[in-house]
């Protein structure tokens, strides 16, 4: 009789920063994870070890197989090394390993490049083998017929669900990755394969990880019209949010249906409301648009029962301390009702990184090592209109005014009357208080957190 074989997938977590799993509400289940489990067959055995819950501790593996960020890469590392002090072969997949490859391969045995549908089968079958490739490049293939994670390896404590319906953008920010992991071809899962995977997700709230969930064009449009109607015609009874351009604010049918479908909140990347930080970081549809037209997009949204998620960066080259306050004040005072602020951050594979790295303007560049720093939060180069301690106070500053539990009441109060829905209200009161932890534990210490003050309100 064959002997089962056991792979051990790890999802790592950086032990530098918490961020996102500060609090349960923020974690997100490891799609990609689950994704490779499904399509591992049922000759091995798979386990999976997830640091939103557990810190690693060695199992016993025949494979091991990690994915991680670019602000994780490092603990990714280390367990890797605990595997191959051992002698079991580690394959790393994800954006980071994909971004540097070279990286990588100093620390496991193989790497998968992008998407990994194409490359497991083969990876399996070498690793069955002893013949593992260092490289297995993945495709960019149609999404028809995917596998649907393997969510029972999940852990049960996760608030959201997790599910994607595209993939690519065609569009080009200059501080995004996406476009050098999934393309700039626009790919679209078809609506009656995302129900059908949607009925099988337990969670109550569901996140929708696509970076534009109605696409580019009227073929895409449609389909994401049909998936909303979907929803209500099976009575799939689900709240959740998503992440859109700021066109769908063009589109009342689209926002009607979604809002319908349980659609609470859209993440918008606002990103700035100044032309000359937007023209920067190559944001085109917001320029084309123009920041005059943000209030009509968050009204039209609102219309629909649907609260905004704005996001917004701080520290675009251009940038000054006026403008960043200023950019604060916006934020606080806009129709935005939850919001997001973030340092904009050279990631590997992207071009504000080689941008920078060319200008010698990478301040934090002992890697990987460093890579740790590299989280969203710490300012990791050099300003072009201020210093580094002088951008990373007046980041401090603006979290505390943004964050401020009175604004956010007044943001919920507007969101209420805006939209209608309690629901919603909800919702984004939520949002807005696991952004605030998190930020507050990055930037001040656990006695300025004051978490409970007021928080009350709509518990």
């Amino acid at each position: 009789m064959m002997r089962r074989r056991k792979l051990v997938l790890v999802n790592p977590v950086s032990r530098l920063r918490a961020g996102f799993s500060i609090n349960r509400s923020s974690r997100f289940p490891p799609l990609g994870l689950g994704v490779v489990a499904s399509l591992t067959p049922p000759s091995w055995d798979v386990e999976l070890v997830d640091e939103n819950f557990e810190e690693f501790t060695y199992r016993d593996a025949d494979l091991v197989g990690i994915t991680a960020f670019t602000s994780s890469a490092n603990r990714a590392y280390e367990t890797a090394q605990a595997y191959r002090d051992e002698g079991i072969p580690v394959v790393m997949g994800g954006i980071h390993a994909s971004m540097c490859q070279q990286e990588a391969l100093q620390f496991v045995d193989a790497i998968v490049v992008g998407e990994v549908e194409s490359v497991w089968a083969k990876v399996l079958e070498d690793a069955v083998s002893g013949t593992l490739q260092s490289v297995y490049q993945g495709t960019w293939q149609d999404l028809t017929n995917l596998k649907h994670p393997q969510r029972d390896i999940f852990h049960k404590d996760y608030v959201f669900g997790s599910i994607q319906t595209s993939r690519g953008c065609p569009l080009d920010c200059n501080f995004c990755s996406v476009t050098g992991f999934n393309g700039r071809r626009y790919r679209r899962r078809l609506p009656a394969e995302v129900l059908d995977e949607l009925e099988t997700i337990p969670q109550q709230l569901i996140f929708f990880v696509d970076d534009n969930i109605i696409g580019y064009g009227r073929q895409n449009r449609e389909l994401a019209l049909e998936l909303f109607k979907g929803m209500v015609e099976r009575g799939i009874e689900k709240d959740w949010f998503c992440q859109a351009s700021v066109n769908i604010a063009d589109d009342p049918e689209i926002l009607e249906w979604a809002g319908r479908a349980g659609c609470r909140l859209i993440f918008l990347g606002i990103e700035a409301e100044d032309v000359g930080a937007l023209g920067a970081i190559n944001k085109r549809l917001n320029l084309k648009r123009g920041t005059s037209s943000y209030e009509a997009t968050f009204d039209r949204i609102h219309a629909a029962g649907i609260a905004v998620l704005g996001a917004f960066i701080f520290g675009i080259d251009g940038d000054t301390p006026e403008t960043l306050y200023s950019r604060a004040e916006y934020m606080i005072n806009s129709g935005v009702d939850v919001m997001q602020a973030t340092a904009i951050t050279p990631l590997p594979g992207t071009r504000v990184f080689q941008q920078m790295k060319e200008e010698g303007r990478l301040l934090r560049t002992n890697f990987p090592h460093d890579w740790d720093r590299y989280n969203l939060t710490e300012v990791v180069f050099q300003p072009t209109k201020m210093g580094v301690n002088e951008l990373s106070q007046i980041m401090r500053d603006c979290v505390r005014r943004i964050w401020d539990i009175q604004v956010l009441k007044a943001k919920a109060k507007r969101t209420l009357e805006v939209t209608g829905r309690w629901e919603t209200t909800q919702f984004a009161w939520k949002a807005n208080l696991s952004y605030r932890d998190i930020a507050f534990a990055d930037c001040y210490s656990s006695d300025d957190l004051d978490k409970s003050k007021g928080a009350e309100l709509f518990v």
